[in-house]
């Protein structure tokens, strides 16, 4: 699968979460901190790798900041992405689950490598609920302009 991740600072998990998709085999595209030629505030880091979601460039994106707010809320102006902050596996699996999430947003000041390695196997555990109540919700925030 194709990837992109993106953090505004080289510090915590960011290049640990690079490290483990990589292990897991996935193709990684970084922005941000991650790559010396990119602008490494959040805002763009982040919207850089929801575009790349949003264009088909990656299947999914992986956004770090020192909360995970500011790179969720950038990620989130990005039309076709819904990004969930997530702290913890149930979170991350009720994330893809529920809301469809294609970005996953992480804490670089609270994720541990140990706690990544949780939120990663169930984020990637998790598969799209077929209830359609979920899929109506689903379908009606990607509609949602103001």
């Amino acid at each position: 699968m194709r990837i992109s991740v993106a953090a505004d600072e080289d510090t915590g998990v960011a290049g640990a979460v690079v490290e483990e998709l990589r292990r897991r085999g996935h193709e990684v595209t970084v922005h941000g901190a991650l790559d010396p030629d990119e602008r490494d505030d959040w805002a763009w880091a982040s919207a850089a790798a929801a575009r790349d979601v949003a264009n088909g460039r990656a299947e999914q994106a992986v956004v770090c900041c020192w909360t995970g707010t500011g790179a969720s809320i950038a990620a989130n102006k990005v039309a076709g992405v819904r990004a969930a902050l997530c702290v913890d596996g149930y979170t991350a699996g009720g994330a893809r689950r529920w809301n469809d999430a294609n970005v996953l947003a992480l804490s670089l000041r609270l994720t541990s490598r140990a706690l990544l390695t949780e939120i990663l196997d169930a984020w990637f555990a998790g598969v799209a609920s077929a209830d359609p109540g979920d899929i109506a919700n689903v379908e009606y925030v990607d509609r949602i302009a103001d």
